[in-house]
């Protein structure tokens, strides 16, 4: 197997099966005429909400929680923003028991800034309630530290991955999806938007962005090496789009120098023709989704 199809198939297996996106769909829909049925009046399962997170920017991998915002009308944010106290908090619960009509009680939570369900199957759903702003960004509830307003503009971070995904041979999404691979077998400290930004602000420059499979091993290397030479005293990036700010979780920087060396290594054993030892050592890497 050559180093294209191995990172072919590495990629392939990173993606959810068909059955898996078609229960998403379903559920997504359910969850969106649930909320029309009782705020919109009407019984549509496609408007009032939008995919976000990384299964909105196209980033996910199998283990990824599917993120949604459903749009509310405005006169309920006049209602929740007049309360004296946490208005935001009291929103929440609202629509979590708007949504304990379609959902039992047993696997729905409230929390923070958003309403979770969480099914059987693994597959879990993190719902924020929102309302539209003129820009076509929302404005959400935040409950942390009595309750709050904040904005987020998931639709330009969506439509610049999208552009640069593009312009990079889809080597920008891919990227993203092998680095959570590498978050998932490493516990390295970095959320979803963080790689996708630090991904997107490497590949702009990489001098092979649009070439194909047959470079990831030295996409993968070069990668390591950008995230390890990041300053430690860095505390956040600017989203792309959006240009919101993304804070670090934890310094990411020693496990990128451990990957980083790993892939040296495993490089070295491809150009030495040992295929099988080479494989190991992207395992140690990305763990069991690459092909032994």
């Amino acid at each position: 197997m050559s180093v294209s199809e191995q990172f072919s198939t590495f990629c392939s297996n990173l993606r959810m099966s068909d059955d898996t996106v078609s229960t998403i769909r379903s559920r997504y829909k359910q969850i969106t005429k649930r909320i029309n049925l009782d705020y919109w009046d009407t019984t549509s399962d496609s408007s009032h909400s939008l995919y976000v997170g990384s299964y909105g920017r196209g980033t996910e991998i199998w283990t990824s929680d599917i993120d949604m915002i459903v749009q509310l009308p405005y006169e309920t944010y006049k209602k929740y923003n007049d309360y004296t106290g946490n208005g935001q908090s009291a929103l929440l619960q609202e629509v979590k028991k708007v949504l304990q009509k379609t959902y039992s009680t047993s696997h729905l939570k409230g929390d923070g800034q958003v309403i979770g369900i969480d099914f059987t199957d693994g597959i879990n759903f993190e719902i924020v309630p929102a309302f539209i702003n003129k820009d076509n960004s929302y404005t959400y509830p935040d409950t942390n530290n009595g309750g709050s307003w904040k904005t987020t503009d998931p639709r330009k971070e969506i439509d610049a991955i999208n552009i640069r995904n593009i312009s990079t041979n889809k080597n920008l999404k891919r990227l993203c999806r092998m680095t959570r691979a590498w978050k998932d077998k490493c516990a390295v400290p970095m959320s979803g938007i963080l790689i996708d930004t630090l991904a997107y602000k490497f590949i702009g420059d990489w001098e092979h962005r649009d070439k194909s499979y047959l470079y990831y091993d030295f996409m993968s290397r070069d990668f390591f090496k950008y995230l390890k030479d990041i300053d430690k005293e860095q505390l956040f990036w600017k989203a792309p789009g959006s240009g919101r700010y993304v804070w670090k979780g934890g310094n990411f920087q020693n496990k990128a120098s451990t990957a980083y060396n790993i892939s040296l290594e495993a490089i070295q054993k491809q150009t030495d023709e040992l295929p099988y030892s080479s494989k190991q050592k992207w395992r140690e890497i990305y763990g069991s989704k690459f092909p032994s």
